[in-house]
């Protein structure tokens, strides 16, 4: 059966690019705002992971993950951004808010991997 993952980013062509992209290997959920991607959340509980955008108009990827992880605490997440490393996205690390983060453009091979990992990891 195939994972469910849920992407969050404000660009509708980034959300398209990924459901493209990673589509053929995971039932992609999709989401324009972290309000949204809460809602998904509770829409889909066969979720196993969770990938945002981090800079997002209202809320950011970091906060729309805590929030997430406070309700789905066994979820794995990751932040995707066009930036370098920030203060706040190395301390999430730290904290282990999110597993890892990535660099736009997506790489799907280092993003593949990372979720493969995540999902190993919990088994």
């Amino acid at each position: 059966m195939r994972k469910t993952i849920l992407y969050v980013d404000d660009e509708s062509i980034n959300l398209l690019l990924f459901q493209a992209i990673l589509g053929s290997k995971y039932n992609i959920v999709i989401a324009e705002s972290g309000d949204a991607g809460l809602r998904q959340l509770n829409a889909n509980p066969d979720t196993v992971g969770v990938i945002s955008d981090m800079r997002m108009p209202g809320m950011n990827g970091l906060e729309f993950i805590k929030s997430a992880k406070a309700i789905f605490p066994e979820l794995f997440y990751f932040i995707l951004t066009g930036y370098d490393i920030t203060p706040a996205i190395s301390n999430a690390l730290e904290e282990r808010l999110i597993h890892k983060y990535f660099r736009k453009p997506l790489n799907h091979v280092e993003i593949e991997n990372a979720i493969e990992e995540a999902i190993n990891g919990k088994q």
